[in-house]
């Protein structure tokens, strides 16, 4: 049993990068209890030590040296002590140490289980760490296989398999074997048996994170992202300001000739991107929300309540709505207000075109 335990943890080492520190106190628990239940004793009768270097372990079961034995799970009589121990005196306690046999016998019946599941839980230990620094991060990651019924995607980063769900992948994009593509993690879960990764391309969290990977002024807190709204795989509309009144927040996403922003658009499978300017100013930032429409006038109805009414040009009403409402859903989104449009000759029929988006 030495060697095999020994090996199992050299191997754990290499190849899971667990350090045999980590775990050798959950394996010397483990085998307490397996001996500890094997002998019927307490926990103060099971004294358990190894030593990596020698690869070596010593169990010893302790029992009180006493001359009246009434109890022969944690006491043994005196002449049976002597025996052991020429030095052993009543009162004192006795160190039995137990030989290989009777190691490998109680860990055979009781104990592997329990230094397995300890080795199992160490490694479990160190995956949620790991897990932990990638968590609402972007990580590149290696489509290695698609499943035709159901479109899940299995996908290979940093030695990790996770699977990309189909709800979770862009609208209409279509993922092959070997592609290459970036996710966002949005969550860790851990589970009695292991630990896993919840990925996703539609999070709008994926955008933000791209833009500070593209823009050096978004990672160096020159400019800021103040909000995002998306309809993955249709559009994104994300606010961003400038702490430094030279520095430019919207030429600073685009980029020169819009490499920096035609570098995500392509990483998000042509999903259209507006970049507008935000304000403090509610009013100012409701009509850049609603870009690229123009704006006549913007109202503020209930500060309280984030309702506001916006009026205009009767020939910028479509694009001001959107299709199917999409640019006034994404401006109340990215606003947090709720947004009613009305043309500038007079009020929005109700049936003809939606009067209000409500954020969520």
């Amino acid at each position: 049993m030495n060697n095999e335990l020994f090996d199992a943890l050299e191997l754990l080492e290499k190849e899971k990068g667990i350090k045999v520190e980590d775990v050798l106190n959950a394996i010397k628990n483990a085998i307490g209890v397996a001996v500890r239940k094997y002998y019927t004793v307490g926990e103060d009768n099971v004294e358990v030590e190894l030593d990596m270097e020698e690869k070596k372990f010593k169990v010893c079961v302790i029992k009180d040296v006493v001359d009246e034995l009434t109890d022969s799970t944690t006491q043994i009589h005196i002449d049976e002590a002597q025996q052991k121990n020429k030095r052993a005196k009543v009162g004192t306690r006795l160190s039995i140490k137990l030989d290989t046999k009777q190691i490998g016998r109680i860990a055979a019946l009781s104990g592997k289980n329990l230094i397995h599941t300890a080795i199992s839980d160490a490694v479990k230990a160190k995956q949620y760490e790991q897990y932990q620094n990638k968590l609402h991060e972007v990580v590149n990651a290696k489509v290695v296989k698609v499943e035709p019924k159901t479109g899940n995607a299995t996908v290979f980063f940093d030695k990790t398999e996770t699977i990309l769900f189909k709800n979770e992948q862009i609208p209409n994009e279509i993922l092959v074997e070997g592609d290459n593509i970036k996710v966002y993690v949005n969550d860790v879960v851990s589970t009695e048996k292991r630990c896993t990764l919840k990925i996703s391309r539609t999070h709008k969290d994926l955008v933000k994170r791209l833009f500070e990977m593209e823009v050096p002024e978004i990672f160096d807190g020159t400019v800021e992202v103040k909000s995002i709204s998306r309809e993955a795989g249709s559009r994104t509309k994300i606010a961003v300001w400038s702490k430094d009144e030279n520095v430019d927040p919207i030429g600073a996403c685009i980029g020169k000739n819009f490499s920096r922003v035609s570098n995500i658009v392509n990483e998000l499978n042509g999903e259209k991107i507006d970049i507008v300017q935000y304000n403090d100013i509610p009013e100012k930032f409701i009509a850049q929300a609603l870009s690229p429409s123009d704006v006549v006038s913007v109202e503020i109805l209930n500060k309280e309540e984030k309702t506001c009414r916006v009026i205009v040009p009767d020939s910028q009403l479509s694009l001001a709505i959107g299709n199917k409402g999409q640019n006034a859903k994404l401006a109340a989104k990215l606003t947090g207000y709720k947004i009613d449009i009305r043309p500038e000759s007079g009020p929005i029929e109700p049936k003809e075109e939606p009067k209000e988006e409500i954020a969520e």
